[in-house]
């Protein structure tokens, strides 16, 4: 063993230098993943899976020009659907505000069909919903607000998209219903196949990236 004092700390130098180089590494990568974090996991944040397999049942409606609809007009149509609530001043209003940016991103996309529907059909009459959609600038032709028999509605909503909580004596929710905030997207065999976070700033965006996505893997 040499006695040079060199020899003994040159060992430990280069343990320090690969050591340097290593954590070096691990925070490149860990700036290079956050950079890109936004786009993947905001996505995941702001979407969720159906808690069980949900589709549309059959209905008829009224939306806001008076006009009946049916789920049968809607077949093969790709779905974003809301749920409304005309004297809420804050999230409603924010919601419908997303819901006319993606009315807009899908102008051109005639498979694309927003619906909103009323948890308070008795105050959420035609002429209410006429009113209320000027709001936000909604073609009827594209964009249903539908209003109608309390019972067809709650049948409708409870059963294809939210769950009611009906022993919550605090809710303000008429129905009951959780989740109200939500988008749900319907693909077109008229399946439920996701929800978002209907107060996300980013949520048109993701809504209309994700009804690209199912035309490309429809199954």
């Amino acid at each position: 063993m040499s006695d040079d004092p060199k020899n003994s700390i040159a060992p430990s130098g280069e343990r320090f230098f690969l050591a340097m180089v290593a954590g070096l590494g691990l925070l490149a990568g860990f700036c290079f993943w956050y950079a890109f974090r936004p786009a993947t996991a905001l996505a995941s944040k702001n979407e969720f899976a159906p808690d069980r397999d949900r589709a549309l049942v059959s209905f008829v409606l009224t939306n806001q020009t008076g006009r009946a609809v049916s789920q049968a007009e809607l077949d093969g149509k790709y779905l974003v659907v809301d749920f409304l609530l005309t004297s809420c001043s804050l999230t409603c209003r924010e919601v419908n505000r997303h819901m006319g940016e993606i009315q807009q991103l899908t102008a051109n996309q005639p498979d694309v069909r927003l619906v909103s529907l009323t948890v308070d059909p008795r105050e959420d009459t035609v002429p209410v919903l006429a009113d209320y959609g000027t709001n936000f600038g909604t073609n009827p032709d594209r964009w249903l607000l539908l209003t109608g028999d309390k019972t067809i509605l709650y049948h409708l909503i409870s059963t294809s998209f939210l769950n009611q909580d009906l022993n919550d004596p605090f809710s303000y929710m008429p129905g009951n219903f959780s989740h109200t905030d939500r988008m749900a997207l319907v693909d077109a065999r008229g399946r439920v196949r996701m929800y978002f976070d209907g107060l996300s700033d980013d949520v048109a965006t993701n809504v209309v990236n994700a009804i690209a996505r199912l035309r490309k893997k429809p199954l």
